[in-house]
């Protein structure tokens, strides 16, 4: 960085208190030119010339840049993201069957979880996101792809492990004078950090929660998540009832299928019994190959033999679309933190 103030991450206030503003309403149109994506203080006409010159030299809209543009054939959209300090990380823009789109959005370079069948899982740790940089992110999907629908914290990181800045991220995403963005389009993906859950049900925001369980079974899911061995099923079931009943809000629970390895009929069973009596989801992801990992996509047969098992359980189960596979866009691909 160059010395200049990053004003996507702060709020009409924080805009004036850093750049001493005398106006308050400079700090809310700055904000709002910043929400609807200028990308230059010239695009900022109702500032006068000599405003606009100030600006320039003393802040700068957003601190990262887009270093590359990957795009599937399905539609779907891979932006790599050139952070200040050389560190980078990957946000992806999915597009459903019925148009809407989803900025599935980063909020760690790197990841300290160490799954064993995730990519970002196998690069290690190099540090939390600012709200800034993940405001960044959403917005320059929606430079690409045009107003966005929802969004998920569901790329690289442990959302948990940053949910200071994810907080101060949502609250800006969707503040009235800006983006607007309602709190319903919102989803947050844990690995099952337990006292994030908490933390999220009691303080919020008010969010979707997505919870990566992959296996019910304590001895696989510990080899295969090591989160696991500080982060007990039992302590974790407790932990999403608990946000079921202190939100309202039914929770998913997301299982990545690994030939041979989840998707058996014991494994069914036991994931059954940790959804029993409890408001959740079901959403199972056939593993989206990684070059390197020793884990195999189960056929589709065997995908539809695991989600009969679970329907019969009287579960509601649905199966995740492949999307982003040839961009290294889809879940598990995201992996690479250096430009």
């Amino acid at each position: 960085m160059d010395g200049r103030i990053a004003l996507a991450g702060l709020t009409p206030g924080e805009i004036c208190e850093a750049l001493q503003l005398p106006q308050t309403f400079r700090g809310k149109q700055i904000f709002q030119w910043i929400s609807k994506g200028a990308l230059s203080f010239d695009d900022m006409t109702n500032l006068s010339k000599d405003c606009r010159a100030m600006l320039a030299e003393r802040a700068c809209l957003r601190s990262s840049s887009v270093a590359q543009v990957l795009r599937d054939p399905d539609g779907t959209i891979k932006l790599q993201i050139a952070l200040a300090d050389g560190c980078a990380v990957e946000t992806v823009l999915l597009t459903d069957r019925e148009g809407r789109k989803t900025a599935c959005v980063s909020c760690q370079a790197g990841c300290a979880m160490g799954c064993l069948f995730c990519q970002t899982g196998q690069l290690g740790f190099r540090r939390n996101l600012t709200a800034g940089e993940i405001v960044e992110e959403f917005l320059y999907l929606e430079k690409e792809a045009g107003k966005l629908d929802n969004i998920v914290f569901m790329g690289m990181g442990e959302p948990m492990l940053n949910l200071p800045e994810i907080r101060k991220a949502v609250s800006i995403l969707t503040d009235a004078q800006g983006r607007g963005l309602s709190s319903r389009r919102i989803t947050l993906s844990t690995s099952g950090i337990i006292p994030g859950i908490y933390d999220l049900a009691d303080n919020g925001p008010q969010m979707r929660l997505a919870v990566s369980l992959t296996t019910a079974d304590t001895e696989l899911r510990e080899r295969l998540m090591p989160v696991t061995k500080g982060n007990p099923l039992p302590e974790l079931r407790d932990a999403i009832r608990y946000y079921i009943e202190k939100t309202g809000k039914r929770v998913t629970l997301e299982a990545a299928l690994l030939a041979g390895e989840n998707t058996g009929k014991e494994s069914a069973e036991r994931l059954a019994a940790f959804a029993a009596s409890m408001d959740v989801y079901i959403n199972l992801i056939p593993w989206n190959p990684v070059p390197g990992l020793p884990f195999k996509t189960p056929s589709p047969e065997e995908t539809a033999q695991f989600a009969s098992l679970l329907e019969r359980k009287g579960l509601n189960v649905s199966l995740r679309t492949r999307r982003g596979t040839k961009i290294g866009g889809a879940c598990g691909q995201l992996g690479k933190t250096t430009i």
